[in-house]
């Protein structure tokens, strides 16, 4: 009974609505509208006739409008080629998936698609992970694609449905018959090389060039071609879904591919040729000439010489003619400069310029320097007589004669060993000792004071257990020269330090949109994130994502063993967790999108720009990223994890590491995700030059004759944030002591550092000219299970795994002394 009620209710609604719609209503047609269908989108289906029925008719998951089969195909069983139509006009057919046309997503609800029986072969190398782009993208060399040609029976059919499919939709232009590639070149590639677009043009269907428009084009561009970004930006003008960068990236590599695939089908090698932008550039001279003047301009613009300013390398702390050439009104300002020193210490460096005398002052003496000064030539005397600790003044007078000048340059202090009384750090050794007996595996400290390195020790071991947990009969010592995997010490002296450098150099402006520097990184709120919101982690993104195994917290798409896809997904699919700047949340996240925004801003590898621009110059040779690549060996490192990243056999995942992990970097999104070289981890290094990069800090930006950045750039990342006195750009701080776990309860508010997994932990004071570093390999130890189910290394159980302690009894060494 209750369903026959049910049905009259029904039945009564439907004869009131149309009681309703009975009443006249006239007619006043708009001018503000279009139809429906916009695009024409042709397919093949890479599979013969009966499976393409299967997945097309009584699949549930793709379908589309036609679908035309082929001769000679054994499952097709009719005797005459027959056009299907699957799906009405006016309904959507799920043929276009994820896909963006000329500004249009999506196209599914705004196209026809014609499914063509057509079966290409596509081989993939033997042994390629399937997440590898090399292996899985649709263009490029990571995979072999065999294209047969089109059935020409089965051409005529597609010809004559596709003009009337024309003739009924008037709003799908020229440019708006496309390939599936052309809409998704990331993800298909049909209808492949072998597609008669040429053939269809002639019958009225799509998009073609003029031969002499191209060579018009050609004969311009082969004498200077188009920028890259230049050639993405016109094939954006075109129709096709690119995000401009600059760089060849996979989008460009596929992009370009799917273009010549679609016109220039003999020549389909994903690199923007000379011939490719000539046709590119033809075709939107006939479809989109209003578009076309504005690339032309910028070309022409981008044609001509920039006045670059060469910025000047600084040779030292100090490096400038005197006297000033743009002198201040206010005289007294005039040709004084402040520099660091210690005491007996320091040179100073004078090129003569046509000057023949100056009167030149060190904290007010005046020095005695022979004089006159030959033209054109170079003096360097010591200032072990005039310097003081600390800051120093320079002040030059009375250049001689009248327009002459002066290049005076003073280095940067550099680290030299201990001289005199030694400090007292037995308090320090006794710890460490007792714990090293205790089982701790080992350590090395290192502290500099007053551009010394007062302290310099071994301790324990570098290796003290096999891969099976069991005690090394000889265990191998630790040495002053050991490197460690510096964890996320690797966030502040490679990623800071070269952001550092970017920004003193004025390639690099903090305030700037991320999508700025990396174009694709947009959609999902990120073109409102600036590149200060990664330092401070307050861009709003979780604590990590572990792209390295497919049980991560975003779900399986969001595995990735492979550097580019990693990338990818950083860039466009890592959502936030938080709106903007709501709270600070520590996250590896923030610090693997700086790597990559390096590497876009410098056109380099991140570990070959900081290797090459940061550490050479300083003459640091040990430290690096994936060192074992690089020519070391593992018996140079501390080891870490006693069964590589299995938590002693509890955790596995793919191509999980089981062995003693040294040399390689413990982080496994770095290891695994990032081939060992990311923003956040990856970076090895060794005490001595870790001491040198943390005096660097100490003397505001450089070492010796190298300037890193400028002192006001190191004030900017160093500064304490409005949201967190704890907190810089990346740089912890000590603030007030509310991190002595960390600097201990002695050192001054101005004090920064970092701390790093794998044990170890760096600061710097600059209030008492000191520098510490302790590197540990306090995980290769044994893990315990709690009660909580939390896994812990016997190692980080120690006062020597908890940092603070450390850093206190070394303040008091120093502090007492």
């Amino acid at each position: 009974m209750r369903v026959v009620r049910i049905r009259s209710v029904v039945v009564g609604f439907l004869v009131l609505l149309g009681g309703c719609a009975s009443f006249d209503v006239t007619q006043l047609p708009s001018q503000s509208y279009n139809h429906r269908v916009q695009f024409l989108v042709m397919h093949f289906t890479a599979i013969d006739y009966q499976a393409s029925v299967g997945a097309l008719v009584e699949g549930r998951h793709v379908s589309s409008h036609y679908l035309i089969p082929e001769r000679f195909d054994a499952s097709y069983p009719h005797d005459e080629l027959k056009v299907f139509q699957l799906v009405d006009e006016q309904d959507r057919a799920w043929h276009a998936g994820s896909s963006y046309w000329q500004g249009r997503q999506d196209l599914n609800d705004q196209s026809i698609g014609i499914e063509i029986v057509n079966v290409p072969r596509c081989e993939r190398p033997m042994g390629h992970h399937f997440m590898d782009p090399a292996a899985s993208a649709e263009h490029g060399d990571g995979r072999l694609c065999l294209f047969p040609d089109y059935d020409p029976e089965q051409i005529k059919l597609l010809v004559k449905l596709s003009k009337e499919i024309l003739a009924r939709h008037p709003d799908i232009g020229p440019t708006q018959v496309i390939g599936h590639s052309d809409i998704t070149p990331s993800r298909k590639n049909d209808p492949g090389p072998r597609f008669p677009w040429y053939q269809l043009y002639k019958e009225g269907i799509g998009a073609w060039y003029d031969n002499d428009t191209v060579n018009h084009y050609w004969q311009i561009f082969s004498l200077a071609p188009p920028s890259l970004g230049l050639m993405q930006r016109a094939l954006r003008s075109y129709g096709y879904g690119i995000s401009e960068t600059g760089r060849i990236d996979r989008q460009t590599i596929d992009t370009l591919s799917a273009f010549q695939m679609h016109f220039l089908p003999w020549h389909v090698t994903g690199e923007a040729t000379d011939k490719t932008a000539a046709t590119l550039f033809a075709l939107l001279d006939k479809y989109f000439p209003d578009k076309l003047a504005a690339l032309m301009a910028r070309y022409e613009l981008e044609l001509v010489p920039a006045d670059e300013k060469v910025p000047q390398v600084m040779l030292g702390q100090v490096d400038e003619i005197f006297p000033e050439p743009q002198p201040s009104e206010r005289k007294w300002v005039n040709d004084r400069r402040l520099f660091k020193a210690y005491a007996g210490r320091g040179e100073i460096i004078i090129d003569s310029l046509e000057a023949t005398q100056a009167d030149i002052y060190i904290n007010g003496e005046k020095l005695n320097i022979t004089q006159p000064f030959d033209l054109n030539q170079q003096y360097q005397y010591s200032l072990a007589r005039r310097t003081r600790e600390g800051f120093n003044t320079l002040r030059v007078e009375n250049v001689q004669p009248e327009g002459a000048s002066l290049r005076i340059r003073i280095p940067y202090p550099r680290l030299e060993p201990l001289s005199g009384k030694p400090y007292d750090f037995s308090a320090v050794d006794d710890l460490i000792r007792d714990e090293i007996a205790q089982g701790f595996p080992g350590a090395v400290l290192l502290v500099v004071k007053d551009g010394k390195i007062v302290k310099e020790s071994a301790y324990g071991y570098q290796q003290l257990f096999d891969q099976s947990g069991v005690r090394l009969a000889n265990p191998l010592p630790m040495r002053v020269d050991t490197l460690f995997d510096m964890a996320s010490n690797t966030k502040m002296y490679a990623t800071n330090f070269a952001l550092m450098k970017l920004v003193t150099e004025g390639k690099l402006d903090l305030n700037q949109p991320i999508s700025t520097y990396i174009g694709e990184y947009t959609g999902g709120g990120r073109g409102a994130r600036q590149v200060k919101d990664l330092l401070t982690h307050t861009a709003g993104y979780g604590p990590e994502v572990r792209f390295f195994t497919r049980d991560n917290e975003l779900g399986e798409t969001f595995f990735s063993q492979a550097k580019s896809h990693t990338e990818k997904l950083l860039l466009t699919r890592v959502p936030f967790e938080t709106g903007r700047d709501i709270r600070p949340v520590y996250s590896d996240t923030d610090y693997m999108i700086l790597g990559i925004l390096i590497e876009r801003i410098t056109g380099m590898a991140l570990d070959k720009y900081v290797e090459t621009q940061l550490y050479q110059p300083l003459g640091l040779s040990h430290t690096l990223f994936n060192p074992l690549k690089k020519g070391f060996v593992k018996g140079q490192f501390a080891a870490t994890e006693i069964q590589g990243n299995t938590r002693g056999g509890r955790l596995q995942f793919d191509n999980v590491r089981n062995y003693v992990l040294q040399g390689e970097v413990h982080d496994e999104k770095a290891y695994y995700s990032m081939g060992g070289v990311s923003g956040h981890a990856g970076l090895f290094s060794r005490a001595g030059d870790m001491g040198v990069l943390m005096q660097v800090l100490l003397n505001r930006g450089g070492y010796g004759d190298t300037q890193l950045f400028s002192p006001s750039v190191l004030d900017q990342f160093s500064k304490a944030s409005d949201a967190d006195i704890t907190l810089g750009l990346g740089w912890r701080r000590a603030g007030n002591g509310e991190r002595r776990w960390h600097f201990g309860p002695y050192a001054s508010p101005q004090a920064i550092g970092h701390t790093g997994w794998t044990g170890t932990v760096t600061v710097v004071d600059p209030a008492y000219d000191l520098a510490i570093v302790l590197l540990t390999n306090r995980k290769h130890s044994h893990i315990t299970e709690k009660e909580d189910k939390n896994l812990v290394f016997a190692g980080d159980e120690y006062e020597l795994g908890r940092y603070g302690s450390i850093v206190s009894l070394v303040y008091e060494a120093v502090l007492h002394e």
